[in-house]
């Protein structure tokens, strides 16, 4: 049944392969392909970590400008240039000037095909970041690829030189028809190419299918990372039965993810329309962050909002909108964990507790709304802007707000209707109908359609405003009981922002704290906990410690890498707990069976 609806979807909506990708960036659509922009890449440097670029450009006329992008895909603002060294031009073999714009822009004098060379130094473990070394090369091509606005649009081919014998090369774009070398890949347009990152190195690979989902998987195990294949294979297979299920569409043709784990493995995964990539320390933390990166394909990737599009490599896109693209995204990777079984119901019940938990400790709930919180992401390099009295997560109450209107959409259709119904009906509302959707109005409007009714100004309390949550009211709707008490919890005594990387920037030590006692100071770079990086939401790591407990931090400190054990102090703190009530209503059962055994309705 599924396969035959996804066929037949997409033969009535044309949403084969690539152009389903390309949706997020219409202008793409809008005129044919041009003559092609080429780059070489080499991986000949891998001592040096510096990647060598050549990129081509013909049918200039009089002049080039050229830029690096600012940031990509993360709301941070990153200035990938500052890595950029030695950009030289010529045409027909001879040199041309190059004049720098801006630290991340240049113009080039000349006539036809004009040849651009520079380096970047890249050495930062994924999936934000790239890396070139002995073992292994990982690209987000936005790292290190210039583009030419005036031929953004331009097909692009990127080929490979300097792979050593014996390596491969994933990435999930075709193979370049008139490139004589083996490795060599064409997008449609320099957005399709960034939003394609490639792996390169002795990985291990293996592919499948699932529920008419031709999937493909690459695993770089670092310092010999134990993993099992079988148990992966089991693990992608529950996720992308589920999520497929539910959503009712397979958007791509192929989709690959890329894995990078062990110690030296920064944490964290970043989506791309047919792809993730994802690196976590430890082999048991793949499924939770897969469920999440997956789900993505479909949230954000092409149920995607107006704000966001098109893509600006150069100035932040302030949206209010990641509460529903990151926040509800994290709600259905819950969903998906404990609807496949990955997680017991009482592993659910404890997630939700933890959510509140570090809600409720953030006294910026009381000032900053969800929607506020994801306009203000960019401000998140900051220390200041990351303190609990300053803001809130997005991620954290979106999350929280996507299973309060589940619960709420159940209630009122007789739970005939659920939060699946309106990620279905968005779907059909906006990428299969080449649209973004206009921010919360847009979300507002799809849950009421489904709903049948407004839902009694629930965006206006708790999306757009920042009223008290009723906690026992809300989900008692499903039978579940949420209580609280006062407990110890561990104190590290110290604040970190976390970097692109995974590392963790210190940015607050307490005086006399256990931090400062262990010898920690401002702008130590804590590398790993027990060789495992710190989470960027310090609630994340503190609730798996103990107040006496003693870690072993490895930190870099002006270039040189040291151990510092740490002892935990301890703090109070208001902590919350849910579980179902004792004797439930058929209606409350109901529901909350919903909520864990909804299957693909």
């Amino acid at each position: 049944m599924i396969l035959h609806m996804v066929d037949k979807m997409r033969r009535h909506l044309g949403l084969r392969g690539a152009l389903l990708a390309a949706l997020v960036f219409v202008p793409a659509l809008a005129r044919p392909a041009r003559a092609q922009v080429r780059y070489k890449v080499s991986l000949a440097d891998r001592a040096a970590h510096m990647f060598h670029v050549t990129m081509t450009v013909p049918n200039v006329q009089g002049h080039l400008a050229v830029k690096m992008p600012a940031w990509n895909a993360t709301y941070l603002m990153r200035d990938f240039a500052e890595r950029v060294e030695d950009v030289r031009a010529s045409a027909a073999g001879k040199p041309l000037p190059v004049w720098a714009l801006t630290g991340y822009s240049w113009r080039i004098t000349g006539s036809g095909t004009i040849q651009i060379r520079y380096r970047v130094y890249w050495n930062s473990t994924g999936p934000f970041s790239s890396q070139l070394d002995n073992q292994q090369a990982f690209i987000n091509f936005a790292d290190i690829l210039f583009y030419a606005p005036s031929r953004r649009q331009d097909t692009s081919e990127v080929e490979f030189t300097g792979v050593p014998a014996g390596w491969r090369i994933a990435v999930e774009l075709p193979k370049a028809a008139q490139c004589p070398a083996q490795a060599c890949y064409v997008a449609g347009n320099y957005d399709l190419l960034v939003d394609a990152p490639a792996e390169a190195g002795k990985f291990t690979e293996f592919r499948f299918v699932e529920n008419g989902a031709h999937l493909r998987v690459v695993m770089d195990a670092m310092g010999g990372a134990k993993w099992n294949q079988a148990q992966l294979e089991e693990w992608l297979r529950k996720i992308v039965k589920y999520e497929t299920g539910m959503m009712r569409v397979v958007p791509f043709k192929q989709y690959l993810f890329i894995y990078h784990i062990g110690p030296g493995a920064g944490g964290g995964g970043m989506e791309h329309s047919n792809g993730t990539a994802i690196a976590v320390p430890e082999f048991s933390e793949i499924p939770a962050i897969t469920a999440h990166e997956f789900f993505h394909l479909w949230n954000v990737k092409r149920i995607r909002p107006q704000s966001l599009t098109p893509y600006d490599y150069e100035h932040p896109m302030w949206t209010r909108s990641l509460w529903f693209a990151e926040g509800v995204t994290s709600t259905y990777a819950a969903y998906t964990m404990v609807r496949t079984g990955l997680w017991a119901p009482e592993q659910y019940y404890a997630h939700l507790g933890q959510l509140i938990t570090a809600l409720e400790s953030r006294p910026a709930r009381r000032w900053q709304s969800v929607e506020e919180s994801s306009l203000d992401t960019w401000y998140g390099k900051y220390p200041f802007y990351n303190r609990p009295e300053r803001s809130i997560s997005y991620y954290n109450k979106g999350e929280l707000v996507g299973v309060l209107l589940d619960i709420r959409i159940r209630q009122v259709t007789g739970n005939q209707k659920s939060l699946n119904s309106v990620m279905r009906y968005m779907y059909a509302q906006y990428p299969a109908k080449h649209r973004f959707y206009d921010g919360t109005a847009a979300i507002e409007a799809a849950v009421n359609h489904v709903a049948g009714r407004d839902l009694d100004g629930f965006f206006q309390r708790y999306v757009a405003g920042t009223a008290p949550i009723p906690w026992n009211k809300m989900l008692g709707r499903a039978g579940l009981d949420v209580t609280s008490k006062t407990m110890q919890v561990a104190d590290p005594g110290f604040r970190w922002r976390s970097t692109a990387g995974g590392a963790a920037v210190v940015t607050e030590v307490t005086p006399g704290g256990p931090a400062a006692k262990a010898g920690l100071e401002v702008g130590d770079v804590v590398i790993s906990s027990e060789g495992v990086p710190l989470p960027p939401y310090a609630p994340f790591w503190i609730r798996q410690e103990r107040p006496g407990a003693t870690v072993e931090l490895q930190v870099a400190r002006n270039g040189r890498v040291m151990t510092m054990p740490l002892t935990f102090g301890s703090r109070s703190q208001m902590v919350y707990q849910v579980a179902p009530i004792a004797n439930p209503s058929p209606e409350q059962k109901r529901i909350l069976e919903g909520l864990l055994h909804a299957g693909t309705r």
